[in-house]
């Protein structure tokens, strides 16, 4: 199989060249450790320091206030549980959504199993929250809102200003999972009015591994990892300088090319959509029809499921997801579809295609001629399907 048809970019994406190029002297020649007074790692101090002020410029922030981590995964849990261990005199009552990442839902199970409270606001059919669900959920004893920009299943993009409003005003912090947001969408932390941002540099061409906490003054948060006494002795272990040069780098690119990126993500997105959409009978498109991010088309069919999907458009050399990749395998049904209103039995039955910088034209068209004969092959073979042929047929 020679072609291979990548659209799983919100899974991860492929490192840019030009990241891979400004990591490499600091893998090789240039590999002292920040934190040691001779110059070999001194060097390697300035630049991450450049770094820091490259992406503190790009979200409006002070560099003093980014502070780097392994990732989207440990960002989230540092927030959430930092914040609840912090500020657990005022009060130990933390408010998320029904349709977070894993990495927020089971930090607050973890809490609620250690006595705090949590209320997981609901949303829309579209994957929408309502801002006034959250004022609503408001407690004299909350200490953190723990909300996504956008979501990495079904690409809805929340209104995170509206809701920093509202925080903002009752004096309780907020957190935003940005993961999936950022090289996607403008990232202003002072318009967003959020305390706490988290990112994950290879969801946006940068490398695996590095990512970052937006941390505003003088928010209190205990150190999740405990150790040296790097990131201004809040965040131990050594510092990951290749990974923190790439990931200022992959940023700039992503801000610079933001606007024309999501043009044509968008339409191409729509002429996926339309060809399916023609050329498939019980096809559903899943979440917001508007407000979702440029790249992403998830979508259900009647009669199948997911995974005979994903594993038969491999075959024909295309990447695609049956929801988050982080849950793939799992034999339960997407929690989001479950929030959002869809039946198990008809949730399994979906499909996630999201599109980047190297998806063309050629792509989409090859997966709108492939995909009809794969659905209808397993179909065929589908007795829930085949069931309501008969049905169709005595009506």
């Amino acid at each position: 199989m020679d072609r291979v048809v990548y659209m799983d970019h919100a899974s991860t994406t492929p490192t840019d060249p030009e990241v891979v190029a400004v990591m490499l002297p600091w893998m090789s020649e240039q590999f002292g450790n920040p934190s040691t007074m001779y110059s070999l790692g001194l060097r390697g101090a300035k630049v991450v320091q450049n770094a820091r002020e490259s992406i503190a410029h790009t979200i409006n922030a002070d560099p003093e206030e980014i502070y780097f981590t392994s990732g989207g995964t440990e960002a989230d849990n540092w927030a959430i549980l930092g914040v609840a261990d912090a500020h657990s005199k005022k009060g130990r009552h933390l408010i998320t959504s029904t349709i977070e990442h894993h990495a927020v839902l089971e930090s607050m199970e973890y809490l609620e199993k250690r006595g705090c409270e949590i209320t997981r606001v609901p949303v829309d059919g579209g994957g929408l929250i309502d801002p006034e669900e959250v004022r609503r959920a408001l407690r004299p004893d909350t200490v953190l809102v723990s909300i996504m920009y956008a979501n990495n299943e079904i690409g809805t993009i929340e209104p995170i200003a509206d809701i920093g409003r509202i925080t903002r005003e009752a004096g309780v912090l907020f957190h935003v999972d940005a993961v999936q947001a950022a090289g996607k969408l403008p990232l202003d932390v002072e318009e967003l009015g959020v305390d706490m941002l988290s990112m994950s540099a290879h969801k946006f061409y940068g490398p695996k591994g590095v990512g970052l906490m937006y941390l505003r003054k003088r928010t209190r948060v205990t150190p999740l990892l405990h150790g040296g006494g790097q990131e201004r002795g809040r965040r131990a272990g050594t510092t990951n300088v290749p990974g923190i040069v790439g990931m200022a780098k992959a940023l700039e690119l992503a801000d610079n090319r933001m606007a024309e990126d999501a043009v044509r993500e968008a339409a191409l997105r729509d002429r996926l959509w339309e060809g399916l959409s023609a050329g498939i009978e019980a096809i559903h498109l899943n979440g917001d029809p508007v407000r979702r991010l440029p790249g992403n088309l998830n979508v259900r069919l009647d009669g199948i499921e997911g995974e005979s999907m994903v594993l038969m458009l491999d075959m024909e050399g295309i990447c695609v997801s049956s929801g988050s990749a982080c849950t793939t395998g799992s034999l339960e049904p997407s929690h989001v579809l479950l929030a959002i209103g869809i039946p198990a039995e008809h949730a399994h039955g979906s499909l996630r295609a999201t599109l980047g910088r190297s998806t063309t034209t050629e792509d989409v068209d090859h997966f709108i001629k492939v995909f009809p004969p794969i659905v209808d092959r397993l179909r065929q073979m589908s007795p829930i399907w085949c069931e309501n042929c008969v049905c169709k047929q005595r009506n």
